[in-house]
């Protein structure tokens, strides 16, 4: 079987019903409002996303990481007309700190069955995760909504003092750059830290442990050069042969329970099979 087959029967065995729905979507000409109707369930009243969307976050009640996790599915599917996000955006302006970020995450999370990194104190700042992933997805599918430009003058000013990121922030940060419309300031902003990014990447693609590879911050084809094309190259077949023998990619993090394991498993399968198809490496 090729790759796209044994990921499929990987998901059809193990995989959460969003991600064999997004699967069917992407590389089957499936249904993408099948993907849409599954989202919705993970959506609160309140606009924002839980219910484990997130795996490591296992509670019902919304929480700011959980809105990136859904706003990466709706960017897949070119679906950013839904009602979902406006919704979306109205819940991330009601968790807005004083500074014009939300949060990494809430205080009601401590209250929750959660992966034990997730802690808070009782007023968290606002953050560049995920802040500025999702004022970037927001930016580039055109949205209009008061939050963004709260949103996106908190992250210029919170790149202008990055000097030590971490691989979160360093991915945040990447993501902002990449979508945000004003191209002159973010390519300025970009040659100043672009060495400090880097010091975030494991480029040897035998590192173990929880590391993060060029194609956790190039998950396509980028138009700021982080990258040259051979480390790409290196790290493209890296990919290919981390195909488990059942199909899937697992996670290089903590599984601190064991229905994670294949939750995150499956979220990552169909992330690295779109990986590996914007760079050209799947078959056909």
């Amino acid at each position: 079987m090729d790759v796209l087959d044994r990921a499929e029967q990987y998901l059809l065995l193990h995989g959460r019903l969003i991600d064999r729905l997004r699967f069917e979507a992407l590389f089957r000409d499936g249904s993408r409002e099948r993907v849409l109707g599954a989202l919705r369930c993970y959506q609160n009243a309140d606009g924002g996303f839980g219910n484990a969307l997130e795996p490591d976050l296992r509670g019902a009640g919304s929480q700011p990481e959980p809105v990136e996790v859904a706003f990466w599915i709706l960017d897949e599917l070119d679906a950013f007309d839904s009602p979902m996000v406006p919704a979306a955006c109205d819940y991330l302006a009601s968790i807005t700190t004083p500074d014009g970020g939300v949060p990494w995450v809430l205080p009601s999370v401590m209250t929750t069955p959660r992966a034990p990194w997730w802690q808070t104190d009782d007023d968290p700042p606002g953050h560049l995760v995920p802040t500025a992933a999702i004022a970037g997805l927001l930016h580039k599918h055109g949205v209009t909504h008061p939050w963004l430009a709260t949103a996106t003058d908190f992250c210029w000013s919170r790149l202008a003092t990055l000097t030590e990121p971490g691989a979160y922030d360093a991915q945040a940060a990447v993501t902002f750059l990449e979508l945000v419309p004003d191209r002159e300031r973010a390519e300025a902003e970009f040659a100043r830290l672009r060495d400090a990014l880097l010091t975030t990447v494991a480029l040897d693609p035998e590192a173990t442990g929880h590391v993060h590879f060029p194609l956790d911050f190039a998950s396509e084809p980028s138009r700021l050069p982080l990258f040259t094309q051979d480390v790409l190259d290196t790290h493209l077949d890296a990919l290919l042969a981390a195909q488990s023998p059942e199909g899937g990619w697992s996670a290089n993090w903590s599984m601190w329970t064991p229905l994670v394991e294949h939750e995150w498993g499956s979220h990552l399968t169909v992330h690295r099979l779109k990986t590996l198809r914007a760079y050209g490496r799947l078959p056909g």
